[in-house]
């Protein structure tokens, strides 16, 4: 599947801000031309192909080959706190790039447009979506959130529950502790260092409920377990998750 922001008609305020503020796509800098590009042009997004080969059925983790899809050794040995979880493609090239853009860049735009790239790569992921009644982002730490300015799991929960047209819970899953980055931890001790780190807070209307958790990228799946360990201690019936990548 490949991801094409909507084309439009060319209006002559478009013409206008091309000849006086020429703006230029941050990945392979050719000029915005059409209404709706921001911030990276269509052909880049038109780079991005949904990558889904065979996976494991529960945590989907990409398998190399072409073989149907499976249950991985891992999860035959235990089950993560998670019923299903799903990634859009690998986090390579173009589509690790608008990531990186989007998350450390401050272009919140790309938000919505990741979020609709996401929901047209897994819209026939039944087992997915199937009788969600909320959708949670990922929280991050208050003090990491303002340095940020935004918390960009947030954002594309916000756009996924639009277009599913349920309730995003953005402020149910806490972040207690303002632990080390992920991505600066050694694999083996990922799940160490997010352990204790989430809660859920008191009085929320989760319990029962089907929940649609929703975070950027997947790399050990430490975040998502711990995150859906805690939901699943407050109550709630079942946690899938979703990402944008899988590295």
């Amino acid at each position: 599947m490949i991801f094409s922001p909507q084309k439009r008609l060319f209006p002559f305020s478009k013409l206008v801000e091309l000849l006086f503020f020429p703006s230029f796509c941050k990945i392979c800098s050719a000029l915005l031309e059409v209404p709706s590009e921001k911030v990276v042009c269509r052909t880049c997004w038109e780079k991005i192909k949904a990558c889904i080969p065979s996976l494991c059925l529960c945590c989907g983790r990409f398998f190399g080959g072409i073989n149907e899809s499976h249950f991985c050794s891992k999860c035959l040995k235990e089950r993560p706190p998670f019923s299903v979880h799903r990634s859009c493609g690998r986090y390579l090239g173009t589509l690790k790039d608008i990531i990186l853009l989007y998350k450390y860049g401050s272009f919140l735009v790309l938000g919505k447009e990741l979020a609709y790239f996401a929901h047209q790569t897994l819209m026939e992921e039944v087992d997915l979506w199937w009788g969600i009644e909320a959708v949670i982002p990922v929280p991050l730490h208050p003090k990491r959130k303002r340095k940020r300015g935004f918390n960009q799991a947030q954002i594309i929960a916000e756009e996924i529950a639009k277009l599913k047209k349920i309730k995003c819970e953005s402020g149910l899953l806490k972040k207690a502790k303002n632990v080390l980055p992920q991505t600066l931890i050694a694999a083996g001790d990922r799940k160490k260092n997010v352990k204790g780190a989430f809660y859920v807070k008191k009085g929320n209307e989760l319990e029962g409920k089907k929940v649609l958790l929703i975070d950027d990228v997947y790399t050990t799946g430490a975040t998502l377990v711990e995150c859906s360990r805690v939901l699943k201690e407050a109550g709630v019936e079942e946690v899938r998750a979703m990402t944008l990548a899988q590295a």
